[in-house]
């Protein structure tokens, strides 16, 4: 099978050498896919630097999320058969075949096309995680979300429409302006063009927003505990800028506000029944149109490097996914 490979770390576009591998077969509680299609997220790019936390020995092949067809099933394997379509995590999805536990995967929604389903597990899982279990988001409470039109943030906003929250999209430029208003959020700030803090003061009356989702930390972090309000939370979700923020416990305490993390791949290992009751809520949101991943862009095998580094360079709007064809 062919398999885009990471030999040594470094830039996307540099590291990744499509190599010609033996056919993986499943072991015992692990599931055999051939990819139909797989999306393409921002660990994708840390991993290939060796900025993840999660460090496979070299070479490894990338690609983290995927939809396809199970094609052979290792012993002790019931949740899914040979033939079923399915979405969920594998380390290797940018491959001919993809090797996963059996318990990240699950059936894909008659509701979603292959691409759009291959972006539902990742991004959707974290925000509905972060939103309902971790920030107890309810209707009519004001939702911020930083990089509104990337890959967790798109989904974040989506999720807040879904709960009847109020949604202010942050983003940097007029085309992921436009994209983040196609999502549904309610009110969109350019960075590049307008004060955040003011904006969102002024959008609230001087009240601020009680959640803030935040995969972006340095700057964006130093914003949300500016317009946060009274009892509000902010979530930390990931460092996409590259800067871990300082945190000021003591303004926490003086503004009365929660600093909420959100690791979602903890509950694969310690709540994985959450995991699939989670899944079951998506899948009933994404039947009645409340959610649905915005696949900007569809990429051929042969443009994963280029691809991947686009979203490297902040150069993309929206999910990319990689697709057979």
């Amino acid at each position: 099978m062919r398999a885009w490979q990471v030999k040594e770390l470094g830039e996307p576009a540099d590291v990744l050498t499509l190599a010609e591998l033996d056919d993986p077969a499943p072991g015992p509680g692990q599931v055999l896919v051939r990819p139909s299609a797989a999306a393409i997220n921002f660990p994708d790019v840390l991993m290939c630097r060796g900025l993840y936390q999660v460090k496979p020995p070299l070479p490894f092949t990338i690609g983290q999320e995927l939809c396809g067809e199970v094609v052979a099933v290792g012993d002790g394997v019931t949740n899914v058969a040979v033939g079923d379509r399915v979405l969920g995590a594998a380390q290797g999805a940018f491959a001919d075949l993809a090797l996963t536990d059996a318990g990240v995967v699950f059936p894909a929604p008659d509701s979603l096309t292959d691409d759009e389903a291959s972006a539902l597990f990742i991004g959707y899982q974290t925000g509905w995680f972060a939103l309902h279990r971790r920030a107890a988001l309810r209707p009519g409470e004001t939702l911020l979300v930083h990089a509104a039109a990337g890959g967790v943030g798109s989904a974040a906003v989506q999720l807040g429409k879904a709960a009847g929250a109020r949604v202010i999209g942050v983003v940097g430029g007029a085309a992921k302006a436009e994209f983040a208003k196609q999502l549904g959020a309610d009110l969109v700030i350019d960075r590049h063009t307008q004060d955040v803090i003011a904006t969102v003061k002024e959008a609230t009356e001087g009240r601020g927003v009680d959640v803030v989702y935040d995969p972006v930390g340095g700057e964006a972090y130093q914003q949300s505990t500016k317009v946060i309000a009274f009892e509000g939370r902010i979530l930390v979700i990931g460092f996409a800028s590259g800067t871990i923020p300082q945190v000021g416990i003591n303004h926490a305490l003086i503004k009365n506000y929660s600093i909420v993390g959100l690791h979602w791949g903890l509950y694969n290992h310690r709540a994985p029944q959450l995991v699939a009751e989670c899944h079951a809520e998506l899948t009933k949101l994404a039947d009645a149109g409340a959610i649905k991943p915005l696949i900007t862009e569809r990429v051929r095998v042969d443009r994963v490097p280029e691809a991947v580094q686009r979203l490297a360079d902040g150069k993309t709007v929206g999910r990319l996914a990689v697709v057979r064809g």
